[in-house]
């Protein structure tokens, strides 16, 4: 078992993994990680079962010292990853040595990058999740973002380190984060609510993000979405990626740290397949919204998990089953080359 002491905490960055699934009847949100495509393959990469616990790392990443050797994956948003002051590919695992440092430079693109550790993060589980719910002080480390000074054991990995150093993903399966997106939706559970203009607005116009966006929920801004006759309802459960529309007909896109229940009216609900990217949005991106049918929904959810499931094939398939290292001599000038062979 490693261990990992957080030099930098960075801008906000928690333990999370899949969720707090099953208490919302007791108040108790999910929480979770806010972008499930990356995080399931940077555990992939390092080995983990999918659901275990990650680094969520939100727009300015922590400086991290290993005092173990060990394989890490960082997938997500292109927040610069370095190990000791050197740029390190993302999505692909990478073997750390005792002593190394992690650090990040600046945000290139997206909002959220998350960093695995092959054998998982050993944090008490809380309520069946690892997973840090910051407002409630719940899971994760101590119930909160890391500090300076933090230390977490770093679990046992399933392979061998060599044997899990070196997967990559496929270029065509990482995603692009842009600055204006198309999100898919479904209308409901509230659009009788809503005017037939109101409806049309919602999906006709495009909405910015604004600064009012965190693991919560994002408030956007853009024209106004009319109501028939008010914005209020009894109180009723909230989904991630539900859109709630108060009284002023500005959306909210409620998020992994969601309320359980509210009682504004709801328009629509993001699909599940593009919740990863509204995670990697952030303040001044633009966002509009286009209907779908619970059918193209399940229908694009099913392309999503076959592309995980090619993945993980493919990790396997690209094994490195062993690798040299060679220190050559060209025109005078010394370079470190790393030879390896792929199963």
């Amino acid at each position: 078992m490693g261990q990992i002491k957080i030099l930098n905490p960075g801008l906000l960055t928690t333990v999370q993994d899949e969720g707090r699934v099953g208490y919302q009847q007791f108040g108790v949100p999910v929480s979770g990680v806010m972008d499930y495509f990356s995080y399931k393959v940077a555990n992939i990469l390092v080995g983990n079962d999918e659901k275990e616990a990650v680094l969520e790392v939100t727009m300015l990443g922590p400086q991290i010292i290993f005092e173990e050797g060990t394989v890490i994956a960082i997938t997500g948003g292109k927040l610069s990853p370095m190990i000791n002051g050197k740029a390190i590919p993302m999505w692909k695992s990478i073997h750390v040595k005792k002593d190394d440092q992690l650090s990040f430079g600046g945000m290139k693109e997206g909002c959220r990058s998350y960093i695995a550790f092959a054998g998982g993060i050993n944090v008490p589980e809380i309520m069946g999740s690892k997973s840090t719910y910051m407002k409630g002080k719940i899971g994760g480390y101590e119930g909160r973002p890391l500090k300076k000074g933090d230390k977490l054991k770093i679990g046992s990995p399933k392979e061998s380190l060599l044997k899990l150093t070196g997967r990559a993903v496929s270029a065509k399966y990482i995603p692009e984060y842009k600055n204006s997106l198309e999100v898919r939706v479904l209308l409901g559970p509230q659009e009788e609510y809503f005017t037939e203009k109101g409806i049309e607005t919602f999906l006709s116009q495009s909405y910015t993000v604004t600064n009012e966006c965190d693991r919560m929920g994002f408030r956007l801004d853009g024209e106004e979405i009319e109501h028939k006759e008010g914005a209020d309802i009894i109180s009723d459960g909230i989904a991630f990626g539900a859109i709630q529309i108060p009284g002023h007909g500005k959306p909210i896109i409620m998020m992994a740290d969601r309320q359980t229940t509210g009682g504004y009216t709801k328009i629509a609900n993001v699909i599940y397949a593009d919740l990863e990217r509204i995670a990697q949005a952030k303040p001044g991106d633009i966002i509009s919204f286009k209907k779908v049918s619970i059918e193209e929904a399940q229908s694009i959810l099913k392309e999503v998990e076959e592309r995980i499931t090619a993945i993980k094939k493919e990790c396997v398939a690209r094994e490195i089953i062993d690798t040299k290292e060679y220190r050559l001599k060209i025109n005078g000038k010394f370079y470190e080359v790393k030879v390896e062979e792929i199963k």
